[in-house]
């Protein structure tokens, strides 16, 4: 897939992340990726109906110009939390915290908020500071209880409250 467009804001291996207009977006799926994107969808729709921690989805759609599926969510922009105080920032981390672990205790791990180290891209590229306050972007490889077992799902709950800790001190030594 071509990297290069007029509206392009992020790419990755698998998609491109195109701007619609100033409230949404659009995850193109150029590939034979429709389980994918339905999948993503699922679990995106899923968080929603939790809190208002991961990005809104808005609906699924074609691109006639990339001739590709397209995943539509809300257009969020993200703020430099290093412009903050600290203590703003203690707030936000509050926050973030309660929802990611109200996430968890309704089946809803998200698995990316720490890139691996072979994967370029900033360290927590996944996680935007907002006016509104932290929120989650790519749930690709999210999971939901309901579709692993028991073991599996708390493994990666575990793995997840880790990376927490290091969001945080991240967040906060910066």
């Amino acid at each position: 897939m071509s990297k290069l467009h007029p509206s392009k804001l992020s790419s990755c291996d698998n998609n491109l992340v195109i701007a619609i207009d100033d409230t949404e977006v659009g995850k193109l799926f150029i590939s034979d990726s429709r389980s994918d994107i339905g999948s993503e969808a699922e679990k995106m729709k899923f968080a929603n109906n939790i809190n208002d921690l991961v990005v809104k989805f808005k609906r699924l759609e074609y691109n006639d110009v990339m001739q590709g599926d397209m995943l539509i969510m809300e257009r969020l922009y993200p703020m430099d939390y290093r412009a903050y105080e600290l203590s703003k920032r203690e707030i936000w981390l509050d926050v973030f915290f309660d929802e990611v672990h109200e996430l968890h205790r309704n089946g809803f791990v998200h698995r990316d908020m720490l890139r691996p180290s072979n994967i370029p891209g900033g360290v927590f590229d996944n996680v935007f500071l907002t006016e509104k306050g932290l929120r989650l972007i790519d749930v690709g490889i999210s999971t939901l209880a309901h579709q692993v077992n028991v073991k599996m799902f708390e493994i990666f709950v575990q793995k997840e409250n880790e990376e927490l800790q290091v969001f945080a001190e991240h967040f906060l030594s910066r």
